[in-house]
């Protein structure tokens, strides 16, 4: 059974709300139709995956196909949140992409041994994360096969 690639939910855990911002229209410019949500921290992030307390409701918090994450963020960081994430059965299987300002090696390494499908640093220009945003929605939707 295929899945439609473009009723694929894509959570982006992220405590700038301008990069979030940013990477909306950045999506929109693409033309890239997944519905994009948003968190802003690794505690939120949990709860929305975990579906507790506002999100308790699968019709209104749907699971997503893929999740964006940030590494430095308040209360629980990427990489807490993506340890926790890697350790639970249910969500083990979620595709989970760095997209952070970090370019050290020590977080590239880190994350991928805590089991991140990829990593990307964020590029600093829009005319750049467009460019990203395409190769991402390329990759990720018309290459990769996404479990269900």
């Amino acid at each position: 059974m295929s899945i439609n690639k473009e009723s694929v939910v894509i959570l982006m855990a992220d405590d700038d709300e301008d990069d979030c911002l940013l990477l909306k229209e950045a999506f929109g410019e693409c033309r890239l139709l997944n519905e994009l949500r948003f968190v802003y921290d690794g505690e939120e992030l949990l709860d929305y995956l975990k579906r507790r307390g506002k999100y308790a409701d699968p019709g209104t918090s749907p699971r997503p196909g893929l999740v964006l994450l940030d590494l430095n963020m308040p209360k629980l960081d990427g990489r807490e949140a993506l340890k926790e994430i890697r350790a639970d059965e249910e969500l083990r299987k979620i595709p989970v992409v760095i997209l952070t300002t970090s370019k050290a090696q020590e977080d590239i390494l880190r994350t991928y041994d805590l089991g991140a499908n990829s990593y990307i640093t964020k590029p600093v220009t829009f005319e750049s994360l467009v460019e990203v945003v395409k190769q991402f929605g390329r990759y990720w939707f018309a290459i990769v096969e996404l479990p269900e």
